[in-house]
């Protein structure tokens, strides 16, 4: 019989904003409002924070030490857009896309993604500790460098998926679909509900730390 070839996961798809000239915000013209429109537009240290978004749509737009904490979004489109440096410290989102982004050394602890959608999105460098992201769909979507301990998948669809040097120490996958989905040299010391995650690939020393979690989860006691 022939060796089993790993299926390897796609790498996010990159914003489509290369080539393009991006103007300033303006306000009122390019406000967060409700039902807003925006395309082309440099967000550059705006204050989000504690604001309620609905109902809008961003494209080509980068995002650079912009602020949403504590703010609410509910369906939000951000697509071909870039955050850096950004903060969404216990930002509520709830039916919010993105499409085709990167998210660079920001910080998501404690935000809530529930019932969120992306695609072709890669995280880099965030630290996104006790964050939840319930009942969200995630395709082609990467986590490289992160610090996601405590975050909340549970319920989640992850297809194309990739988990890259990044602590993932108490994560709940309790209940995830998952379909193509790596973990690459992570730390996964007593992830939750780690048997909902058959058919991921697991790469480095993470393999013997889910193991562990997968033992105790069982109800096996090991002694030395």
């Amino acid at each position: 019989m022939p060796p089993t070839t790993a299926v390897k996961s796609r790498n996010p798809l990159a914003p489509r904003i290369k080539g393009l000239t991006l103007r300033s915000a303006r306000t009122p013209d390019d406000d967060l409002v409700e039902d807003a429109m925006i395309r082309g537009v440099v967000y550059d240290g705006t204050l989000f924070a504690g604001q309620h978004i609905e109902l809008a749509e961003v494209e080509a737009a980068r995002f650079e030490n912009a602020r949403f904490t504590g703010a609410r979004t509910r369906q939000v489109i951000f697509s071909d857009t870039t955050f850096d440096t950004c903060d969404f410290a216990q930002l509520r989102a709830e039916d919010t896309s993105l499409v085709r982004a990167e998210v660079r050394t920001s910080r998501i602890t404690g935000a809530s993604w529930s019932k969120s959608h992306f695609a072709d999105v890669r995280f880099e460098g965030c630290r996104s500790d006790m964050s939840l992201w319930r009942h969200s769909k995630f395709k082609g979507v990467t986590f490289a460098g992160c610090n996601l301990t405590q975050a909340d998948f549970q319920w989640a669809e992850l297809r194309d998926v990739v988990f890259t040097g990044c602590d993932l120490t108490g994560v709940q996958f309790a209940h995830v679909q998952v379909q193509r989905v790596r973990f690459e040299n992570c730390t996964m010391l007593d992830v939750g509900g780690g048997s909902f995650l058959k058919g991921a690939t697991v790469q480095g020393a993470g393999a013997m730390e889910l193991a562990l979690a997968l033992v105790r989860d069982a109800g096996i006691r090991v002694e030395n």
